[in-house]
């Protein structure tokens, strides 16, 4: 046992050699050499991403924006919070609002980041950040090229028993759902930005 719940120096592995396997149109295959903490040496092949965002929009009505969107690699229809990738120099707050307005029409006034999710930690590098919506507008939604889904509202009781019967299964949404009863609750306080 380490004597400190915090200190990593025993885990860490460090890179010796890296090789670019694939590069896709956004994502990037890497196989490292590394040196392991007893001094040996393995290989740790993953996926680099860019980052992403995932937004839980509040409507004036209290419920919540959502989309249902057709997933290839699953082959499922799931249920999600608004969400998408980082553009290259692309901040948090900026591709949230991006995102949210061009997958839903929506603008906000208000954001909160809320905090920050390592959804695939085996195998890529992807960092989700989540952040609040509140104060919403409706607008003309503008998706992207071959982008398709539905967008529709939900109350949070509604996204919870969905959960529990296995209609929503994506990790990500399951993590913005435990936000979003954190702030409900009163024990999460946002620090708002005010966006006019």
């Amino acid at each position: 046992m380490s004597d400190s719940p915090l200190s990593d120096l025993h885990l860490r592995e460090t890179c010796i050699a890296r090789e670019v396997t694939e590069q896709g149109m956004f994502l990037q295959w890497c196989r490292d050499l590394v040196r392991l903490p007893d001094g040996r040496e393995a290989r740790r092949e993953f996926v680099v991403h860019p980052g992403a965002v995932m937004i839980v929009a509040r409507l004036p009505d209290g419920r919540f924006v959502m989309e249902r969107q057709f997933r290839y690699p699953v082959g499922m229809t799931m249920i999600e919070f608004p969400a998408g990738k980082l553009d290259h120099g692309e901040g948090g707050l900026a591709c949230a609002q991006r995102e949210l307005f061009e997958e839903t029409g929506y603008r906000a006034r208000r954001w909160a980041k809320a905090g920050v999710l390592h959804p695939t930690i085996g195998y890529a590098t992807e960092v989700i950040e989540v952040w609040l919506a509140d104060e919403l507008t409706a607008g003309e939604r503008q998706l992207d090229d071959g982008e398709f889904l539905d967008v529709f509202a939900a109350e949070a009781g509604e996204l919870s028993q969905w959960m529990l019967k296995g209609q929503l299964t994506d990790a990500k949404t399951i993590v913005g759902m435990m936000w979003l009863q954190k702030w409900q609750s009163g024990a999460f306080q946002p620090d708002w930005t005010v966006v006019d």
